[in-house]
């Protein structure tokens, strides 16, 4: 077994943070509930249920302690897109830092007067 390999294997324990399959080989590994696909998983037993025959990669193998980890997200045929909207970006407009730099001389003038009438009291 090597990383990248594509094996069948059925579903034989389903919990929250993830799914064991049981391949043809014999080796049991996890699909972690962040590898079953893209985007957000909010209910894992909605998308897995025991005894479903999945197509699994392998994504990790560790040969001491015979732990697989699998993923069904990287055999996905359509890849999708997952934005993140963060409430305080403007990437979209792709203007990096030219209004700090734009407010900056204001900012250290209001300082100047703002230090020198606290220096004054």
């Amino acid at each position: 077994m090597r990383i990248g390999d594509t094996l069948e294997g059925k579903i034989v324990g389903i919990k929250p943070y993830g799914a064991f399959v049981e391949c043809e080989n014999g080796l049991t590994g996890l699909i972690h509930i962040s590898e079953i696909k893209t985007g957000y998983v909010d209910n894992i037993y909605r998308i897995l249920s025991l005894g479903q025959t999945v197509t699994v990669q392998v994504i990790d193998y560790d040969e001491y302690t015979k732990k697989v980890s699998f993923s069904m997200r990287t055999l996905e045929s359509v890849k999708k897109v997952v934005h993140s909207n963060h409430r305080f970006s403007n990437s979209r407009y792709k203007i990096g830092f030219k209004p700090l730099a734009k407010a900056l001389p204001t900012w250290l003038a209001d300082s100047m007067i703002f230090l020198k009438k606290d220096k004054k009291d």
